[in-house]
């Protein structure tokens, strides 16, 4: 079942065309990895998503539901975080999820705030006050609030920005077991591949409000399928032995370097070929054919 349908969305700002044309689907239960640089045009998707701000053109359902005609009812069933949560210095933990409970104008039990709190790793610190938080629990907490409502569908934008490794792990860790544990379905954005790899089940690659790449993480990131570069003191040569072997067709066309697309049981074979040619190698360096393209588009914005 589709979570999130999106059809040809655009949404332009004056001559800025924020969003261009933009379709996808989240199924239940899928941790969505939406990926792109600051400007891309994530943010813009995710406002459009909370029915913040209002395509140009398109049309958004979730649950199945028309988001236009059916906003309030959909937002039941939603919790977000858009970049860093607005908290309250003097509240604690508790009373940030009551406060937002009673925004909700929902009734939520004692026990179903701390279960929250046990989910977000905060229970121990419930009656702390946030001004004593690290941005990583601030940031968990504002997925607790997020989750108070006991939400099906669950989106953030990146989540993981000014954390430190081990707030990120967290987040990381708090992601899976949402989607794992819970079954919640998640869409996650961020500009760091590394991030949306190690949770995402699925990725959709947006760049300058227009989707590049969409598809299952697993094929998208195939260990079989490796861009890899061939460092060496005299590349001319070097293409020219390969363009008149077995390996012509695994050549890339770069501007420069020696970029062959193999799979990783071909680059010791390809290092004695070179050797034999003698050509040394002065180094190696191998990337997953997505990271690859992910930094060709976003290092010629």
């Amino acid at each position: 079942m589709a979570i999130i349908k999106v059809e040809h969305i655009s949404k332009h700002f004056g001559n800025l065309k924020a969003v261009d044309d933009l379709s996808f689907e989240v199924n239940a239960g899928e941790v969505f990895g939406f990926l792109g640089q600051n400007g891309s045009g994530k943010s813009t998707t995710i406002r459009m998503l909370l029915s913040l701000i209002h395509p140009t053109s398109g049309t958004i359902e979730l649950f199945g539901k028309s988001l236009q005609k059916d906003r309030n009812q959909i937002l039941e069933q939603v919790g977000a975080i858009i970049e860093r949560p607005d908290l309250y210095p003097y509240l604690s933990a508790r009373e940030h999820l009551q406060l937002f409970a009673k925004v909700r104008k929902q009734k939520i039990p004692s026990k179903a705030i701390d279960d929250t709190l046990q989910k977000v790793g905060l229970l121990d610190r419930a009656q702390d006050k946030v001004q004593t938080f690290s941005l990583g629990m601030k940031q968990r907490l504002g997925i607790g609030i997020a989750l108070v409502h006991n939400p099906q569908l669950i989106i953030l934008d990146e989540p993981t920005n000014g954390l430190d490794p081990q707030g990120i792990a967290d987040m990381r860790k708090l992601i899976i077991a949402l989607s794992k544990e819970e079954g919640k379905t998640i869409l996650v954005s961020s500009h760091l591949l590394s991030e949306i790899e190690q949770v995402a089940t699925q990725i959709l690659i947006l760049h300058k409000g227009k989707k590049m790449v969409e598809g299952n993480t697993k094929a998208l990131l195939d260990p079989q399928n490796k861009i890899v570069q061939f460092k060496t003191l005299d590349d001319a040569r070097a293409l020219q032995v390969v363009q008149n072997s077995t390996y012509k067709a695994s050549l890339m066309d770069r501007k420069q370097g020696v970029f062959l697309k193999v799979p990783n049981t071909d680059i010791p074979q390809l290092n004695e070929f070179f050797l034999h040619a003698g050509i040394p190698i002065m180094g190696i360096e191998a990337k997953n054919s997505l990271e690859d393209y992910f930094l060709n588009i976003t290092s010629n914005q």
